[in-house]
């Protein structure tokens, strides 16, 4: 049974209420056990309307619930307080961390991707031992704020690299800055190869450089999650062409082993789901694999031919159109599927899964269908970048059609509207004098919270902002 948006924002008939909780089967719960968040007291849970209805922002920039506050912490086109060169374009996967031990308390520490193409408006400036690529565009930067989410720095963090999309942190308080592209050296003026991971250190990025994790694949990255237990590490492919992306895992030589540790190598293996070449084909939530199979990837490097056309054996290997967000809870990691067509190629459509898999019990259950669209201006379409919400559940940055939103999960499986972005896109048709049907967002991208979980820091896409977002998150 799938969950259309106006079924599971639908709480005032037992309709809604009955299909959101059979789609969740209970796992948004067992998303918070062994986490920091299950070590503090619980909160209860969100009512049927989440936070209450979103307010609309004066300024135009973001419509929040009541008693809910934002500060702009950065925006495209700023300089950067560094004095390396103006705030790059395309804002887009995100992590905080804490302040460094010893270090002044309370201070958070965010490491932004920008997910910058050759055409760019603002790359992201090359600063000497930090880049890759003199000719790549993207990169991450690193800001440090004081307890009041005032920003006191702003810098580059990683340069020369390419459509930086999504990535992760881990257990080491590193992020993981993923490319999401396969172009070669001579391709796009490219003098490198491109589709690598690679680590950087917030709080001193000349730590980590700029040096690609090669055993990890070369691919278009999307995210990655750690298990915090034995250091694995789990990486989505975003393919925009059939065959369509695969669900990694890297198992390193040296795990948990801290910064730089990652270089040492590793053997990167993909998910095999018995009998099923194409994860779209599985519609019902709750529906569990038992024993899937990782298999070893031929040429991680794709030195010849891109991951995954390449010969997985007889049994072939599952794909997936779009998949996105990856994130480690409890004993699991958690992926998304954003959404897929069979007009592009996929076996069947849907409108978004969210995918478990449980490494002790080598298990596969898809958590949660979207289905039908239905209203543009609510939410619930093309879940993208996915973290844990303080309060109980997710939080799941939309990355679809019509107006754009951080909608919440809460642990009864019901989904709410948290952030609508008010920041109307100029298309083609405005700038030339007319009025488009329909108005255009930019999507939100690098949902995270702060470590003391008070605060959410978000990005707007386009035009790039980057928020800090305060309010009674534990109500």
């Amino acid at each position: 049974m799938s969950a259309t948006r106006r079924q599971l924002l639908g709480r005032t008939g037992a309709l809604g209420a009955s299909i959101a909780s059979i789609a969740f089967t209970g796992s948004v719960s067992e998303l918070f056990a062994g986490t920091a968040a299950a070590a503090e007291p619980d909160a209860p849970p969100l009512g049927r309307g989440g936070y209450g209805p979103l307010v609309p922002d004066p300024d135009g920039l973001l419509d929040l619930p009541e008693g809910f506050r934002y500060r702009v912490l950065s925006r495209e086109g700023d300089e950067l307080r560094s004095g390396e060169g103006r705030v790059p374009s395309h804002c887009d996967g995100m992590a905080a961390f804490p302040g460094r031990a010893g270090g002044h308390r309370g201070r958070t520490h965010l490491v932004r991707n920008h997910e910058n193409r050759k055409d760019a408006a603002i790359r992201v400036p090359a600063v000497n031992g930090l880049t890759y690529d003199p000719m790549g565009m993207g990169g991450c930067t690193a800001l440090e704020l004081d307890s009041g989410n005032h920003v006191l720095s702003e810098r580059v963090a990683i340069a020369g690299t390419a459509v930086n999309c999504a990535g992760g942190p881990t257990p080491w308080h590193t992020w993981l800055t993923c490319e999401e592209t396969e172009d070669r050296a001579g391709t796009n003026g490219y003098t490198k190869d491109h589709g690598f991971i690679f680590e950087v250190d917030p709080y001193d990025p000349r730590r980590t450089g700029a040096v690609p994790l090669t055993a990890m694949g070369r691919f278009q990255h999307e995210a990655i999650a750690v298990d915090p237990r034995n250091g694995v590490v789990y990486e989505t492919e975003d393919a925009f062409e059939k065959p369509f992306g695969l669900f990694y895992r890297f198992r390193p030589k040296k795990p948990l082993g801290g910064i730089g540790s990652l270089r040492a190598g590793g053997q990167l293996q993909a998910l095999r789901v018995p009998g099923v070449p194409d994860l779209s084909t599985i519609q019902e939530p709750g529906t569990t694999f038992d024993r899937v199979e990782w298999v070893d990837v031929p040429d991680p490097l794709a030195r010849q031919t891109p991951i995954r056309f390449q010969d997985f054996g007889p049994g072939g290997i599952t794909h997936a159109q779009k998949l996105e967000g990856c994130y480690w809870g409890g004993t699991s990691v958690y992926f998304v599927s954003s959404f897929a067509k069979s007009a592009d190629g996929s076996a069947a459509d849907h409108f978004g899964q969210i995918w478990r898999y449980d490494p002790d019990r080598r298990r596969l259950t898809l958590v949660i269908v979207f289905g039908p669209e239905t209203d543009l201006q609510l939410p619930g379409e093309s879940p993208d970048n996915i973290t844990l919400a303080p309060s109980g559940g997710l939080m799941v940055c939309e990355d679809g059609n019509g107006a754009q939103h951080v909608f919440g999960v809460t642990r009864r499986g019901e989904v709410y509207a948290m952030a609508r972005n008010r920041q109307a896109l100029t298309s083609a048709a405005t700038a030339a004098g007319g009025t488009p049907e329909e108005p255009e967002w930019g999507e939100f991208a690098g949902v995270t919270f702060a470590p003391d979980r008070r605060t959410m820091y978000v990005n707007c896409y386009t035009p790039g902002t980057t928020f800090a977002v305060t309010g009674p998150w534990r109500r």
